[in-house]
């Protein structure tokens, strides 16, 4: 089966940057306290084991981890999941896609997308959503993070590398509505506000699977 094309492009480009990628957000969540504060709700939350979808280079998974989360990671790129690996060695990480998760139906607690679902075209991420609730339990927690906006970028370079990345930018609400009709509660709903001129705004969303 031919894998689409949008993983293939976001897969290769995160290969080719990954090393300034890691580099330049290495301590993204330490200059960010409402991400963190947002985690740690999850955290206490959630019960059972949570994957980290689009896992990066590991800073989620690893900060769940120091809070007592019973996290994995999976990452498309084959090479953040090696800086994973050494960043954060005491949490699981494995190459994979969130189209199709390796897990059992009803077998996590959780899930965390953070600013993973920007790379998922607008007519994929139903069945995205469809996924993670196949996965999760019922009362399983989704914790979402996202720049929010109505339009499409797409970057040639990055890191002083060539790649060919596109990133979608969704209103809050239409992202929150995908959820809803997936079979999800949406209990948190957040915008923060561009801090300077020319970066988008970031939505937040959390909710849970319902029967």
């Amino acid at each position: 089966m031919t894998e689409p094309a949008f993983l293939s492009a976001t897969r290769d480009s995160y290969d080719a940057v990954a090393a300034g990628y890691a580099e330049r957000f290495r301590d993204e969540l330490a200059s960010t306290p409402i991400e963190r504060a947002l985690l740690g709700a999850f955290a206490e939350e959630v019960a059972g084991p949570v994957l980290d979808v689009g896992a990066g280079p590991g800073g989620v998974s690893g900060y769940l981890h120091g809070l007592g989360v019973d996290v994995s990671g999976v990452d498309l790129s084959s090479r953040m999941v090696e800086l994973a690996r050494l960043a954060h060695p005491g949490v699981r990480f494995e190459v994979g896609s969130m189209t199709a998760i390796v897990r059992d139906d009803r077998s996590l607690g959780g899930i965390v997308a953070w600013y993973s679902i920007i790379h998922v075209p607008d007519e994929r991420l139903p069945g995205v959503f469809a996924e993670f609730r196949r996965v999760l339990a019922p009362g399983g927690r989704v914790a979402l993070a996202f720049q929010v906006g109505d339009e499409t970028r797409h970057l040639a370079e990055g890191f002083g590398m060539e790649i060919s990345l596109t990133t979608h930018l969704r209103p809050l609400e239409r992202v929150a509505g995908l959820l809803v009709a997936a079979g999800f509660r949406v209990d948190v709903r957040m915008v923060r506000e561009p801090e300077a001129e020319g970066v988008a705004a970031r939505g937040y969303l959390m909710g849970r699977r319902i029967e």
